[in-house]
């Protein structure tokens, strides 16, 4: 083996760990294209330079192979051999075969021996190949036993690790429902590596004793390894040691299931806080039985209750008596016209199709059965409490968490440009208003999201006014569509200190991905939630809490700058943590349209808020659930839990790829400008002074530092592109080119910029497609530019200059009209009530603003009061709500938009505003 390239190349290697799957599969290629160049050379000094490129290669792989189980450790001894004796043809058949084993991912159905090189093997390969192609992915292939490797932590020699290793692979039996392979680690620092490069890892047994330290280097464990060091450890027992390590795993992939093999005091260990473990083992315990508990753990993630149920009712024969005809298919198969419903969609649709709750199913309203199993089941896959399915889209999440946890007359905290459900939630729960602003992006006619500072001013102005007992919830949208994330812990907490019962709803609608990837979990809102309990549970929080108040209580309390201009903690016996989050899990992870879930974390949900959500979920949930959606959320859970580190990291290094791309390509840089961190979060907000996570000599090493710190951060995996200087809109640039053009379809853009989001279905050959379009594209514009004549440039010139520099500043939120503002001193306002007013017809009016109607009003110092909702696409959210006075920067905003969509606006007739008369006196409307 060799040792001499380690150091330099270790880096390289492990440092890129966005970008670790793509650079092992990328390396693996260049290593076969290398031999296959070396033994047709006749040239010494090209074949002296060949050979180091592939001993630098190999020594790169063979970092990243230590912790993966193929090809193990024996297989790569083998090809050091062979490159080490110089037979270099028989080395390049063995790495063909290799790479085709990876690429058909053959090793996950049977073993390949890369000792063998004869004819057998070579057509036992293009077989593998051949059931690919038929299959289109061995994924699809439900018979085949689901792969996945067992990670084991101990200080072995590499004899005792085949001794392991075979011991492992003679329980086997074809009856298993899991196959398995072993990965062997000698350190804790190696542990962590392994979980994070390693996603087929879904169990970990911990053995005895090891150091701590790696012999690698992988820059991404800083963060996760603060505060730790190989000192700290010296003293610690094997059982400590383990539990640390336990607790560690459970932080960066909480889905694998851990287990301890002790040779200590097995029941002393047992009694400490071991709860990251299945099960401890003593160390006499047998394979067999470590064998059968591994794979049971696996069942018990690996299981669909729903979708097993249905899949099981589909089968059975009935005779409907009931409603829906389509039941069992028998509309469709007895009809003589609508048969190609069955050719489209396939019967099992059909036989699946019921309105039953019983005879194994279930019911959604009142589960007891396989829906609430999976139910509970999604709890633990996302770190909830409790959670719930939702048929019928995030927009009716939103609303069944506000109806159940506010009541008329509460006043909610809320993002003025979060989702419209949202205002609409609080119009049918009749709760008032209180608008905050989200910093703007003028540049590029986009919010980013609201500053912490925001929301403690405007908790400490109702806290000033005796207000703050009405205060029930706060309401922000983590992460924004255009992808900026909240640091949730930190707002969390500091609303806490300020009122330590406030109930907190994340929309995390684009976010639901998050909780698969350790660098996005912690800024979700159920991590946030329990690490925040545990924290507050803890001695240490509370000694750290009594030297932070008795600081606090030195300086004036009744300066509100005492308060804004430094972190807060919120007092241990006081403080609840009440916490929701709404996912479209349709819209990030695998689901049928309008699949949703609502995840809870409230310690006062018993308590309080049980009956009235279930009453709002009855509410909004229809009675005839579509079963299809409930099974595939199912999936969907299960798939997230089983790989959803894997496809989460995959999205990341497809958006990581597509971003290098565009940074660095001079044609696309000139027409297609990514913005990075800094172009998205202002300064202030960004502690790390973090400006991009990417570096074109050290990678992605950035972006760890930035999430771990700063108070909003950018999800990598939204692409937000300026195309300003294309002289094209964002709409135009959307469906005449984007779509029309070359099929790519995008959700969101603005007057000068596109959004591009990679998600688990993302592949590298899409990634290809799109830069390919994007340089098609470039070079159009580039000719167009070339073949223009002088009056036509001067056109193009004005479009680019109205997209790059003549740009309507984003208004703020203007304020309530007095008449529907019950607090007077406080700027709620009452949106059912003026929702309600605009019914009639005779309390409202309308102006056009585009012959000066409304403007003449407004000099004559009239407040022109909106009667609706007015929604321009984009960008997607109120510019106006029920009740808000018209101020001049909204009116210019409007005036200076180029959309075609406003939604509550009729350009022949104008904005629908209130009449004077019905602002006198509302009550009486």
């Amino acid at each position: 083996m060799q040792e001499s390239s380690h150091t330099e190349t270790s880096y390289t290697a492990l440092g890129f760990y966005h970008k670790i799957s793509q650079l092992r599969a990328d390396t693996w290629n260049a290593l076969k294209r290398d031999l296959g160049q070396l033994i047709r050379l006749d040239d010494d000094a090209r074949s002296k330079t060949l050979i180091k490129a592939i001993d630098i290669k190999m020594t790169r792989l063979e970092i990243i192979e230590d912790y993966h189980a193929f090809p193990s450790k024996e297989d790569f001894r083998h090809l050091w051999a062979l490159f080490n004796r110089r037979e270099y043809a028989l080395l390049e058949k063995v790495v063909k075969r290799l790479v085709r084993a990876l690429i058909s991912e053959s090793y996950r159905r049977r073993n390949v021996d890369l000792s063998e090189t004869d004819a057998d093997a070579e057509d036992m390969e293009n077989l593998d190949a051949l059931a690919q192609l038929r299959r289109g992915h061995p994924a699809s292939n439900s018979s085949a036993q689901p792969y996945f490797e067992l990670l084991i932590v101990d200080n072995l020699s590499v004899q005792e690790e085949e001794v392991v290793r075979e011991a492992f692979h003679n329980m086997r039996r074809p009856e298993d429902k899991f196959v398995y392979d072993v990965v062997t680690v000698r350190s804790f620092e190696d542990a962590l590596i392994a979980v994070l490069i390693n996603p087929n890892i879904q169990a970990c047994l911990i053995r005895y004793e090891f150091p701590y330290k790696s012999k690698y280097n992988l820059s991404a464990l800083r963060n996760y390894l603060e505060g730790i060091s190989e000192k700290s450890l010296e003293h610690q027992t094997e059982s400590e040691r383990s539990i640390l390590l336990s607790s560690m795993i459970n932080e960066l992939r909480p889905e694998i299931d851990q287990f301890l093999v002790t040779s200590g005091d097995v029941e002393a260990t047992a009694s400490r806080d071991i709860r990251y473990f299945n099960r401890i083992f003593y160390r006499e315990t047998d394979y067999i039985e470590q064998h059968h508990t591994i794979l049971r753990a696996i069942d018990n993630r690996y299981r669909t209750p729903f979708f097993d149920a249905l899949r099981e009712y589909s089968k059975k024969p009935t005779g409907v008596f009931h409603a829906m005809p389509i039941s069992r298919g028998k509309s469709i198969t007895r009809s003589h016209w609508a048969g190609q419903m069955i050719d489209f969609y396939g019967i099992n649709i059909f036989l699946a199709e019921t309105s039953a709750t019983s005879g194994g199913l279930d019911s959604l309203l009142q589960p007891y059965g396989p829906i609430k199993k999976a139910q509970e089941y999604a709890a633990r896959a996302f770190g909830a409490r409790q959670s719930f399915f939702v048929t019928n889209g995030t927009s009716t999440a939103n609303k069944i968490v506000v109806q159940a946890l506010v009541k008329p007359r509460d006043i909610v905290l809320i993002d003025r440009d979060c989702h419209k459900s949202h205002h609409y939630g609080i119009v049918l729960a009749g709760a008032h208003a209180s608008y905050l602003d989200s910093y703007p992006l003028n540049d590029y006619s986009m919010y980013g999201a609201v500053p912490l500072h925001e929301i403690k001013k405007t908790l400490l102005g109702y806290k000033r006014s005796g207000q703050l007992h009405k205060v029930k919830m706060l309401l922000l949208t983590n992460c924004t569509f255009d992808g900026v994330v909240y640091n949730v812990r930190r707002v969390m907490q500091e609303c806490l200190a300020i009122k330590p019962d406030l109930v907190f709803l994340w929309d995390e609608a684009w976010f639901a991905f998050a909780g698969f990837n350790p660098t996005y979990r912690p800024r979700t809102a159920m991590h946030a939630a329990r690490t925040l309990r545990d924290r507050y549970r803890s001695e240490s929080y509370r000694e750290e809490y009594e030297a932070w108040k008795a600081e606090f209580d030195a300086l004036d309390p009744d300066d509100d700058a005492t308060w804004l201009e430094q972190r807060l903690m919120p007092d241990p016996d006081l403080v609840r943590i009440r916490a929701y989050a709404t996912h479209s899990t349709h819209k990030t992870l695998t689901s049928l349209r309008q699949g949703s879930m609502i995840h809870v974390w409230d310690q006062d949900y018993r308590q309080k808020v049980e009956a009235p959500f279930h009453e709002a979920y009855m509410t909004h949930t229809s009675t005839s659930p579509n079963y299809q959606i409930i099974a595939s959320l199912d999936v969907g859970r299960m798939q997230a839990e089983m790989e959803g580190f894997e496809l989460v990291h995959a999205q990341v290094e497809a958006a990581l790829s597509l971003r290098e791309q565009l940074y660095s390509h001079p044609l696309l840089q000139k027409y297609f400008r990514v913005l990075k961190n800094s172009d998205m979060v202002p300064e202030q907000y960004r502690e790390s002074g973090v400006e991009s996570y990417y570096d074109p000599v050290t990678g992605w090493n950035q972006m760890e530092e930035a999430w771990a710190k700063d108070q909003f951060v950018v999800d990598p995996c939204r692409v937000t592109i300026a195309i300003g200087t294309t002289g094209v809109d964002g709409d135009t640039f959307k469906n005449d080119y984007l779509m029309n053009k070359y099929g790519i379809q995008i959700n969101k853009t603005s007057r000068n910029t596109v959004l591009f989001m990679t998600n688990i279905g993302t592949s590298r050959g899409s990634i290809a497609y799109l830069l390919d379009v994007l340089i098609k594209l470039a070079k159009e514009f580039e000719y167009r530019w070339e073949e223009s004549s002088r009056p036509e440039r001067k056109i193009i010139e004005n479009r680019v200059r109205s997209l790059t520099q003549e740009l309507p500043p984003l208004p703020d939120f203007s304020r309530f009209h007095d008449a529907f503002r019950p607090g007077g001193e406080t700027p709620e306002g009452d949106i059912r009530q003026a929702f309600f007013l605009s019914y009639d017809d005779e309390n409202t009016e309308y102006l056009r603003f585009d012959n000066g109607e409304l403007q003449a009003q407004m000099r004559g110092g009239r407040d022109v009061v909106s009667a609706s909702f007015v929604i321009p696409y984009p960008p997607g959210f109120p510019v106006l709500v029920p009740g808000q006075v018209v101020s001049e920067e909204i009116l210019y905003f409007l005036q200076a938009l180029d959309v075609t969509e406003i939604h509550g606006y009729r350009p022949e007739l104008g904005l629908l505003v209130f009449t004077e008369e019905a602002l006198i006196n509302p009550e009486a409307g």
